[in-house]
């Protein structure tokens, strides 16, 4: 595995998973700004935001205008999160190409997040895959909390592997196993992950939604390169975390993802120092200091000279 020249497509999810707790709007021209940086940067797919209630998540309020604003480029993909049939319409309506469309395998996340069991939400869920799939949508179904469940602890795999064999004969292009509260173990990602791609179609890519919370978001993605798993989300700066589960946050950094893939071997086409660069600037919009890594390591041809002090 290591050493090798497997391409991983990262997709970058800040403009969505990373903005949605901040009480700080970020205004239109400043997420676009920031599409254009990641798109300059490299990153092939981009989260744009999520068609979800604006009273419940108002800093997604915009995404229908985003879309719309966005200067669609050659070689990238744009995508946001769907929930529901009222969501997918407005999707359609800016004609967005890639859709995620996730339930979580967690019944008291289930409830949090959409207000239904996990069976009511899966049959909820279905005509609204196979809508988008009619309109030549590529989606990618996600399973949420599929490493552990913050309300409840432990979701049992037979229930993951249960929901991806019902997304799989929905005939979904991309299944995502969610680590929303940031639960997940290398050991448990790799045997998860493993499982549910013994039980899928084989031409269906699997991907990982890795949370930080506790600090083992990069090895949880070393664990999934093990496995197999070519396809990561990330957010910009570590930025994010789900409204509706405490203590949840902290996506893996873009760019320190970016920085480990390719130190070990791995093509992203993506040049961490600029993705740094953009962290640094969302730091100064946001005030605070982000958890990311590599925006704090300055780039080589400026990196202090030991021989000054």
């Amino acid at each position: 595995m290591f050493g090798s020249s497997d391409d991983v497509l990262v997709e970058d999810e800040f403009l969505r998973d990373g903005l949605q707790n901040e009480a700080r709007l970020l205004p239109l021209d400043d997420k676009l700004a920031f599409v254009r940086g990641l798109e300059a940067a490299g990153v092939r797919r981009i989260q744009l935001g999520s068609f979800v209630n604006p009273a419940r998540v108002p800093q997604m309020a915009d995404t229908d205008a985003l879309f719309s604003a966005v200067e669609r480029r050659p070689g990238v993909t744009y995508t946001a999160l769907v929930l529901n049939m009222a969501g997918l319409e407005r999707a359609l309506a800016v004609a967005a190409p890639h859709l995620s469309i996730s339930v979580s395998a967690s019944e008291s996340h289930s409830r949090a997040n959409v207000g239904k069991p996990v069976d009511e939400a899966l049959a909820h869920i279905a005509p609204v895959i196979g809508r988008a799939l009619a309109a030549g949508v590529t989606v990618r179904a996600g399973i949420q909390s599929a490493f552990g469940c913050g309300f409840e602890g432990r979701v049992a795999p037979e229930r993951v592997v249960a929901v991806a064999k019902t997304f799989d004969g929905l005939g979904v292009h991309e299944i995502n196993l969610a680590d929303t509260a940031g639960l997940g173990n290398p050991r448990q990602v790799h045997e998860l992950t493993g499982a549910v791609r013994a039980a899928v179609r084989p031409d269906v890519r699997l991907s990982l939604h890795l949370h930080d919370t506790r600090g083992l978001g990069l090895a949880n993605m070393v664990a999934g390169l093990q496995a197999g798993v070519r396809i990561f989300d990330a957010a910009l700066g570590g930025l994010g975390g789900c409204p509706f589960i405490p203590a949840a946050s902290g996506n893996i950094a873009t760019e320190d993802a970016v920085f480990a893939l390719e130190e070990m071997g791995f093509a992203t086409g993506i040049d961490w120092q600029a993705l740094a660069a953009l962290s640094r600037r969302l730091e100064g919009l946001l005030e605070r200091r982000l958890p990311g890594r590599m925006a704090r390591i300055a780039a080589p041809d400026v990196a202090p000279n030991p021989a000054k002090g």
